[in-house]
C-alpha cells in the first residue's frame, strides 16, 4: 500500500508540474519577458508575408473590366481589305454585337453585304481565332486571366483556380497543423516556410494555366503551415494577460500587407512582379534557419509531450535571455530544472499525439466543432456583404479598401471588448449582428435605399471579420497544447470552406447566390445557440494536456461567477465530527449537581477531552468542573 501511495504521489507531482505551468514554471523563466517580447516580434512578420501570398491571388484573377476579340484578316471578305474604313465601321464589320447591348467579347462575324453596315443583314458568326484585346487590369497590366485568354468558354478555369487555391491551404491546415505537434512549431514553422518559398519562386517561371494552378496549390498548403506554426508559437510565448494583444497586432500586420498590396500591384504592372514582390518576404524569413533564437521550439510544448532534456535546456535559455537570476543559485533556473526534475524520471519517453485523439474526447472536440461552424459562418457570408456593395459603387478599390478597413476595424473591436466581456460573450455578439444584418438584407433589400443598403453591408461585414477572427483566437486559446495544431487546423481549414464557397457561385455564374445568402444568414442565427456552448478561456491559463481540455466547463452567460466552472474533485470542507465537547461539558455539570444534591463523596473523573477537538475556554470549564467534584 505504501508503494502504492508512493507511485500515486509520483503520478500527482507529474500531472500538477503540467496543470501549473504558467503559475509555476513560466514565471520562473520570466513570464513574458524581454526575451518571449523579441520572439513575438519576430514571429508577426510571418503573417505579413502569408496574407500578403494569399491575397496577391485577387490581382491575379481579376476579370478585366473590357475585353473584345482580336479582329481576324481572314474572316473578312478580300474585297474588304481593299476599301478603307473608319476604325468604328471596321469593329462593326468584324464583330458580333450582342443583342444590342454591344459588341459581343465572345464572337467575331463578317457581313456579307459590306454596303450595308446595319447589323439588319444575315451575319456569319465564329469563336475568337487570334486572342482577345484587353483592358488594362486594375493595378496590373496583365495577369493569370490575360496571360492565358480565360475568359469565354475558358472563364470556368478562374474559380477553379480559386477552389484548387483554396483546397491547397484546406491540406496545409489538416496535415501541417498536425505536423506541428508532431516536429514542434519550431520545425514545423521551417520546413513550410522553406517550401513555401521554392514553390513561390517556381510560380514566377509557370508556363500553363495548368502548371500555375497546381504550383499555387502546393504553395497555399505550405503558406498555411507557416500561418498555423507561426500563429501558435505566440500564444504559448504569452500570458492570459497578454495574448489577445500578441494575436490582434499579428491580424494587424496581416491587414496592413492587404493595404500595401495595391500599390505593389500599381509598381509591379505584371503578374511575375507581383509575385516575386510577394515570394521576397517568404525568402528574408529563411534567415530563421540561421539563428534559433529568434524562432525558438516552444518550451510549453516540449514539456507536454514530456521532451524533457529539451525543455530543461529551452527553459535554462529562456531564464537567462529574460534576465531572472536568483541570489542564491549557482546559474539562473536552478529551482526550476529541480522542480523538472522531480516531476519526471530519467527515463522518460517522449509522447506524440495526433488530431485523431479527438476520438476520445467530447468537450474538446465539441469545442472544435463549434468554432470550426463559426468561422465558415464568418468566411462564408462575407461574399453577400460585399456583393451588396457593388449596388453603391461598381469600382474595384472601393469595395477592396473598404473590406480591408473593416477587417482593420475588427481588430480595433476585438481589442477593446473582448478583455473586458469574454471571448465567448463578444462571439456571440458578432454572430446576432452578422445574422440580423444578413436577414435584413436578404428581406429589404428591394425596399431600402442604397445608403441604407451600404450601412447594412459595412455592418455585416465588420461583424462577420470580427466572428472569423475571434473564433481562431478563440480556437487557439481552448485547444490542448498537444493537439493544438491539429485542432486549431481543423478550424482554420473550415474557414477556408467558407471561403471557397463563392467561388463554387462563380463557377455556376451566380446562379445560386439568393439560396447561399439564405443558408448561411440561418447558420448565423444557429451559431447564436452552439455558441452559448463554449468554455470561457479570459485570464485563464492554455490547457495542455487532453485532461485538461476535458474539464473546460461552460460558466453562466449572464452571473459572472468565477469559480463556477472549476470543479473541485475533492471535498474542501472538513468533515464534521460526531464529538461536541459543550455537550460533554453539560452531561458533566449535570452529574455534579446530581452528586452533590444526594451528597454523594464519589469521585466523578470523566475522560480526558482531546486537545485537538477543544477549545481553550471548554478545557478550562472541565477542569473547573473535575475539581469541584473532587473537593
Amino acid at each position: 500500500m505504501h508503494a502504492g501511495m508512493v507511485s500515486g504521489v509520483s503520478v500527482s507531482a507529474s500531472c500538477h508540474l503540467q496543470m501549473d505551468y504558467e503559475a509555476k514554471i513560466f514565471p520562473q523563466s520570466g513570464g513574458y519577458g524581454r526575451y518571449n517580447r523579441v520572439v513575438v516580434v519576430f514571429s508577426w512578420f510571418p503573417a505579413f508575408a502569408v496574407m500578403l501570398n494569399l491575397f496577391s491571388d485577387v490581382f491575379y484573377t481579376l476579370i478585366p473590366s473590357m475585353y473584345r476579340c482580336k479582329p481576324d484578316p481572314e474572316q473578312l471578305p478580300s474585297s474588304f481589305l481593299l476599301s478603307n474604313y473608319s476604325k468604328q465601321d471596321y469593329l462593326n464589320l468584324t464583330l458580333s454585337w450582342a443583342n444590342g447591348s454591344g459588341l459581343s467579347p465572345c464572337e467575331l462575324w463578317y457581313n456579307a453585304n459590306i454596303s450595308d453596315l446595319s447589323g439588319e443583314v444575315p451575319q456569319k458568326t465564329a469563336s475568337c481565332t487570334t486572342g482577345w484585346e484587353y483592358s488594362t487590369v486594375v493595378g496590373l497590366q496583365s495577369n493569370f486571366v490575360t496571360e492565358w485568354n480565360l475568359v469565354c468558354d475558358d472563364y470556368w478555369k478562374i474559380p477553379l483556380h480559386r477552389i484548387c487555391f483554396m483546397m491547397g491551404w484546406i491540406v496545409g491546415y489538416v496535415f501541417l497543423g498536425s505536423l506541428c505537434d508532431w516536429l514542434g512549431r519550431r520545425r514545423g514553422f521551417l520546413l513550410s516556410i522553406t517550401l513555401s518559398s521554392l514553390f513561390g519562386v517556381a510560380v514566377c517561371l509557370s508556363s500553363s494555366a495548368v502548371v500555375f494552378l497546381l504550383l499555387r496549390l502546393c504553395q497555399g498548403a505550405f503558406l498555411a503551415g507557416v500561418f498555423v506554426s507561426s500563429y501558435i508559437l505566440r500564444l504559448e510565448l504569452s500570458d492570459p494577460s497578454h495574448r489577445l494583444m500578441v494575436a490582434m497586432t499579428g491580424s494587424f500586420f496581416g491587414v496592413s500587407a492587404e493595404l500595401l498590396l495595391p500599390g505593389f500591384a500599381v509598381l509591379s504592372r505584371d503578374w511575375p512582379i507581383l509575385q516575386a514582390v510577394a515570394t521576397l518576404p517568404m525568402l528574408l524569413l529563411l534567415s530563421y534557419w540561421c539563428s534559433a533564437s529568434v524562432f525558438p521550439e516552444s518550451p510549453r510544448w516540449l514539456l507536454a509531450t514530456d521532451h524533457i532534456l529539451q525543455a530543461k535546456r529551452s527553459l535554462q535559455e529562456f531564464t537567462t535571455r529574460n534576465g531572472v537570476c536568483f541570489q542564491e543559485e549557482m546559474y539562473p533556473g536552478e529551482a526550476l530544472l529541480s522542480e523538472i526534475d522531480s516531476g519526471y524520471r530519467e527515463d522518460h519517453q517522449p509522447r506524440y499525439y495526433s488530431v485523431l485523439e479527438l476520438r476520445r474526447t467530447r468537450v474538446i472536440w465539441k469545442n472544435c466543432l463549434i468554432l470550426s461552424f463559426t468561422l465558415f459562418i464568418g468566411t462564408g457570408i462575407q461574399y453577400c456583404f460585399t456583393r451588396n456593395l457593388h449596388i453603391y459603387s461598381n469600382n474595384f478599390y472601393f469595395t477592396y479598401f473598404l473590406r480591408v478597413i473593416t477587417g482593420a476595424l475588427a481588430c480595433v473591436f476585438i481589442c477593446m471588448s473582448v478583455n473586458h466581456f469574454g471571448r465567448r460573450g463578444m462571439l456571440l455578439l458578432s454572430a446576432i449582428i452578422t445574422g440580423l444584418s444578413s436577414l435584413l438584407l436578404l428581406a429589404l433589400t428591394q425596399y431600402l435605399r442604397g445608403g441604407l443598403v451600404l450601412v447594412l453591408s459595412v455592418v455585416g461585414l465588420l461583424f462577420s471579420q470580427a466572428l472569423a477572427m475571434l473564433s481562431a483566437f478563440f480556437a487557439c486559446e481552448v485547444m490542448p497544447t498537444v493537439v493544438r495544431g491539429g485542432c486549431f487546423g481543423l478550424v482554420l481549414a473550415a474557414g477556408c470552406v467558407g471561403m471557397a464557397a463563392s467561388s463554387l457561385l462563380d463557377l455556376q455564374n451566380n446562379g445560386g447566390y439568393f439560396l447561399h445568402h439564405v443558408i448561411f444568414a440561418s447558420f448565423a442565427i444557429l451559431s447564436v445557440l452552439c455558441i452559448m456552448l463554449l468554455p470561457e478561456s479570459k485570464r485563464k491559463s492554455l490547457p495542455d494536456s487532453l485532461k485538461e481540455g476535458e474539464s473546460q466547463r461552460r460558466p453562466p452567460l449572464f452571473l459572472s461567477q468565477p469559480d463556477r466552472d472549476n470543479l473541485p474533485l475533492l471535498c474542501t470542507r472538513p468533515p464534521v465530527s460526531e464529538y461536541n465537547p459543550d455537550n460533554y461539558t453539560r452531561l458533566v455539570s449535570a452529574t455534579r449537581k446530581m452528586l452533590t444534591k444526594d451528597n454523594l463523596p464519589y469521585r466523578i473523573a470523566g475522560p480526558a477531552v482531546p486537545p485537538q477537538l477543544s477549545d481553550s475556554n471548554t478545557q478550562e470549564r472541565e477542569n473547573e468542573t473535575q475539581m469541584e467534584v473532587v473537593s
